[in-house]
């Protein structure tokens, strides 16, 4: 199995290896600290290289433990976004599915998630009551997915049995929204060979936003067994179920921007009499093996497997429509008197069920004086949609004061489509130690994948294969103990479906060919006992998609998807861990610069694209107070510039500063450990357009949710 890399992408490593020789002569002015026991030698499985610190990883990736979630009170995958700045919205609704954009470039759900580093579908709600932590892997992901979106990956890990642990949780936040949970985990049997934990949750939610209450549920068991010292099986099962309407966004007023101080954000457009929840009813189960051959190698095998069931309902406002006609004025966005038209979506009993099996071989060897740490496999994966005819009706004239009343047309009128993907893929990656200070990274993935699809009327079938080798390289040079520099190159796979609509006629909801991605970047990373960071600089090309011809749904197959030059992303992150004996600071820092090249059509080149800010900060503080021993106070901060609201770039929201409060105390009673959690989400009540997503050819606009308060009290037994 073998790569070809051009010489261009030769050279331009060995001008990095040469930059981190360069580096090499200031390591004398930088300052020599011990390193143990920091969160940057924590292993992450979402990077592909086995046992590997982040420090250690000529990549930048991120763990974000659930200690953490729980002590800012985040429930959702959206709410991560302001824990990094290198993350931020890309179409996040409540009651929804979480959408998230990494390095500008929107994640794809079907493609970008993990579960314990096994693909899963996340076009549903993930519960995070039995996950330990989220991986976030920033940048190309060729050797870590077949296909995937360049921007990174999320990895979920799963809660595995612990020294014997009881802890009940209550909380109440926002307008009454009541919580509970249980994390038990016993270890049993001789030399505690058996491990079992069961984690359970059920939230009553009752938001800010208006006509939103639902339900949430969750029930998880994991158990695992030790037949020997060098054998290990790990099993578990999640059922979770969130039952919640979701929120349609504001848009654009004619040509004007709407003041967002004007704007109740509590309004949901969402309200009409007829309206339906969102229900998400999920499935996940794993096996997983692991057996040690020798001191230096084991082999695992992982299968799982995911069912979910969606039904999918919505009042959606979308432009102003002519009943009789059809025709719309405008298109995509609301009237200038507020006015638009609501819509009955209805696409309900969706199936979406997934099965992976890795099967693995890790270890360590040495040729010729070189060691290798090797990890090599094969993924086998496979995936299917099956839906029925689904509504989507046109049922009348709605305003942004919320207060219009429209009549319910549940009628499946439109056709859906059903799709079927496979994939194999053969992968290798080595981390070679070439003497004491450099190292070289190399990675390969071979794909085969093959994709059908047809719709729910039997029509329209088509059928495609495809092979794909997407490689990586990277280099380290070790300056000192504590500091690093690395440069890397690598390629990605990206697929895309065509949206299931009429405009597209025969094209509509097929997948299209894969086209390649690729990344260069460099960067350092240092750490000690009181500070961890690093900065690092990325050029990112993706193939981008236009879409062809007069492009109206009332005339079918009257547009064409096609791929039409790049979008070109470069961006400078900066993240620092500062940790001081009672407290500490996490900070981190994006600057991108993102652009359209290469078009056909010379009036797109250099423009932005919608949605993504060029400057993203992200703060969160923490401090011990002596006086009161077991209180910490929180805060934290999250800054985003302007966004482009349309795709010529006429119109942009302006940026927006949110800034966060909370306090920890953790009390003794007995051999019972209490800890309190206060908190105060958007301090000032700021009003603030949030984000600025084009989805679907119309323009949305989502609000920055109003001043929340939450508290909740943690037992451990």
């Amino acid at each position: 199995m073998t790569t070809y890399v051009p010489t261009k992408k030769l050279s331009l490593l060995a001008s990095a290896a040469g930059l981190l020789c360069s580096i090499s002569a200031a390591a004398e002015t930088l300052p020599t600290v011990s390193v143990s026991g920091r969160s940057a030698d924590t292993p992450v499985m979402v990077g592909g290289f086995g046992e590997t610190p982040i420090a250690k990883l000529p990549m930048q990736a991120n763990i974000l433990n659930s200690e953490r979630l729980q002590d800012l009170g985040l429930h959702s995958l959206a709410a991560i976004t302001s824990l990094d700045a290198s993350l931020s919205d890309a179409y996040n609704s409540t009651g929804y599915v979480s959408y998230l954009k990494i390095r500008g470039f929107d994640l794809d759900n079907r493609f970008n998630y993990r579960r314990d580093g096994l693909p899963i579908n996340a076009e549903t709600a993930i519960s995070l009551g039995n996950k330990s932590s989220i991986e976030v892997l920033k940048g190309t992901s060729g050797i870590q997915a077949g296909t995937s979106s360049p921007g990174g990956l999320v990895n979920f890990v799963v809660k595995r049995p612990t020294v014997n642990v009881t802890s009940v949780s209550l909380g109440i936040s926002e307008r009454g929204t009541t919580e509970a949970a249980l994390d038990w985990s016993q270890r049993f049997g001789t030399g505690e060979a058996f491990g079992l934990r069961v984690n359970a949750a059920a939230s009553q939610m009752k938001p800010e936003l208006r006509d939103a209450e639902g339900q949430r549920y969750l029930l998880a068991v994991a158990g695992d067994w030790r037949l020997s010292p060098d054998t290990l099986i790990e099993t578990e099962f999640e059922w979770n179920k969130q039952r919640q309407p979701s929120q349609p966004g504001f848009s654009l007023l004619g040509n004007k921007l709407p003041d967002a101080k004007a704007i109740d954000p509590r309004i949901n457009l969402n309200n009409q009499p007829w309206s339906q929840p969102v229900v998400f009813d999920n499935t996940h189960a794993s096996i997983r093996l692991q057996h040690k051959l020798s001191a230096d190698w084991r082999a695992q095998a992982h299968l799982g497997i995911q069912r979910l069931k969606t039904d999918d309902r919505l009042a959606y406002a979308n432009g102003k429509y002519d009943p009789a006609s059809y025709e719309c004025a405008p298109c995509d966005r609301y009237a200038a008197d507020g006015s638009f038209t609501v819509w009955d979506f209805r696409s309900e009993n969706e199936r979406r069920n997934s099965e992976a099996l890795d099967l693995s071989l890790s270890g360590k060897l040495a040729t010729g004086g070189v060691q290798h740490q090797i990890h090599t496999g094969v993924l086998f994966s496979g995936f299917n949609s099956r839906f029925q005819k689904q509504a989507y009706n046109l049922t009348g004239t709605g305003t942004i004061d919320g207060k219009s009343i429209t009549t319910a047309d549940p009628s499946l009128t439109d056709e859906n489509t059903n799709r079927d993907e496979s994939s194999t893929e053969l992968y290798l990656r080595d981390a070679i130690q070439v003497g004491r200070d450099w190292q070289a990274w190399v990675g390969l993935r071979a794909t085969h994948l093959k994709r059908e699809s047809v719709r729910t009327n039997g029509s329209r079938a088509t059928s495609y294969s495809q092979n794909l080798t997407t490689p990586w390289l990277g280099l380290s040079y070790a300056i000192n103990p504590q500091l690093m520099a690395y440069a890397s190159w690598g390629e990605g796979m990206e697929s895309e479906v065509t949206p299931n609509r009429k405009r597209y006629g025969d094209q509509a909801g097929r997948a299209l060919n894969a086209l390649k991605s690729q990344q260069y970047e460099i960067g350092l990373k240092a750490g000690s006992n009181t500070v961890d960071w690093s900065v690092n600089w990325f050029d990112v090309n993706r193939p981008k998609w236009r879409d062809i011809g007069e492009c109206s749904d009332s005339k079918p197959g009257s547009c064409l998807r096609q791929a039409d030059g790049q979008a070109h992303h470069q961006g400078l992150e900066a993240q620092a861990d500062l940790k001081w004996g009672s407290g500490g600071v996490i900070a981190s820092a994006m600057k991108l610069k993102a652009r359209r090249s290469g078009s056909a059509e010379a009036s797109l080149n250099g423009l932005k694209p919608e949605n993504v800010p060029e400057t993203t900060l992200r703060l969160q503080g923490r401090q011990s107070i002596a006086a009161l021993p077991g209180l910490q106070l929180q805060a934290g901060l999250s800054y985003e510039g302007p966004r482009a609201v349309l795709p010529d770039n006429s119109i942009s929201i302006p940026g927006w500063t949110r800034l966060d409060a909370g306090a920890r105390f953790d009390q003794n009673l007995g051999r019972q450990l209490l800890i309190w959690r206060v908190g105060v989400d958007n301090l000032a009540n700021r009003r603030a357009w949030k984000e600025s997503p084009f989805q679907f050819d119309h323009v949305y606009l989502y609000p920055m949710a109003p001043r929340t308060f939450r508290a909740s009290l943690e037992i451990s037994l």
